[in-house]
């Protein structure tokens, strides 16, 4: 299944108060599949607007990797937000959001995510989402606090990871799960939202394996559904998920001339985006993979994301899946 589901915030009033559900026009809920990255990395605010988004006839763009590419709506008082909060958009504190993640407790090391702090909500789709290998977190109209950060990170996670060890086609999975769930033909895709098994997989690993800040509300969205920590083999059942073990191949570099272009290979692995560094530990550039039946291949013309051409130092390249290790280059 290729779209992705928006997490309805909970119930609550505070919650309520900080969200951008209250808008003019339809909800877009679902959106087209995008790229699919290996590794979780989280891209700030400020990074996501200076690396990800363009202006395009006067209106901002997010550009993801992939190729999708979604309006942002750039001030509350466009017409499609009718909350106007306390006048501003608030983003998510990346920092926060590492935190979340590093406090999730679920073995994580076969997951892949991009994860975009936006500083704009999106035009057909404000709240927050998430689909295979992608996170978009959406602001708030008023500071967000810690808990809703947490909350809501971690039930986007918890679709990162359905789509990655639970797809739609493992219907013996499924049948499993909705056993254990008790969920009859009437959980569907098209059910409401709280009856849909992706939302309340996503619920159940945000209360399993999120923080305390994640599970400050003590609820799930779905109230007549029995709370996660109570349903027999549950945890375990995801955890088994995840149990896959994955091959570990040798990152290379093709050729010995370290001038131009640089071209980096591994064999027998599926696609990862590739992530070059100096010897800072500075972000310089992020590669696309090319796949073929004998492994990947990025290719690197010599240069960061501003453009410069990095000459006369030493830099690493690792594969964000984590496997094949990390390569050493040294431009000349």
């Amino acid at each position: 299944m290729t779209t992705f589901s928006s997490i309805r915030l909970f119930a609550l009033t505070s919650l309520a108060a900080l969200s951008l559900t209250a808008f003019s026009g339809a909800s877009a809920n679902e959106l087209s599949a995008s790229a699919r990255a290996n590794g979780i990395v989280i891209h700030s605010a400020d990074e996501t607007l200076n690396h990800y988004c363009s202006w395009n006839a006067g209106r901002l763009y997010l550009n993801v990797p992939g190729g999708a590419s979604y309006e942002l709506i750039t001030t509350v008082a466009d017409p499609a937000i009718l909350n106007k909060g306390d006048g501003s958009f608030h983003p998510y504190d990346a920092a926060e959001v590492r935190s979340a993640l590093n406090a999730v407790r679920y073995p994580l090391q076969n997951i892949s995510a991009e994860v975009f702090v936006l500083p704009y909500p999106r035009r057909n789709g404000l709240d927050s989402a998430a689909g295979p290998g992608l996170i978009l977190l959406s602001p708030g109209v008023r500071a967000l606090t810690l808990e809703q950060q947490h909350a809501e990170f971690t039930h986007e996670l918890g679709h990162v990871v359905q789509y990655s060890v639970l797809p739609d086609a493992d219907s013996s999975g499924w049948n499993r799960y909705r056993n254990m769930r008790k969920l009859d033909a009437s959980f569907g895709g098209a059910a409401a939202h709280s009856d849909r098994p992706h939302e309340i997989f996503a619920e159940d690993f945000r209360v399993l394996f999120g923080d305390a800040l994640a599970n400050y509300s003590g609820s799930i969205e779905n109230a007549d559904l029995d709370y996660p920590t109570t349903v027999s083999g549950l945890d375990a059942f995801m955890i088994e998920l995840a149990s896959a073990p994955v091959a570990m191949t040798p990152l290379h570099v093709l050729g010995s001339a370290y001038r131009g272009a640089v071209q980096f290979a591994r064999s027998g692995m599926g696609a990862a985006t590739l992530d070059v560094y100096d010897v800072t530990g500075r972000h310089l550039t992020s590669l696309v993979p090319v796949v073929s039946a004998s492994g990947a291949t990025w290719n690197w013309d010599g240069r960061d994301d501003g453009g410069r051409s990095i000459r006369g130092e030493v830099v690493f390249a690792r594969a964000r899946d984590g496997c094949g290790g990390v390569v050493r280059v040294t431009r000349l």
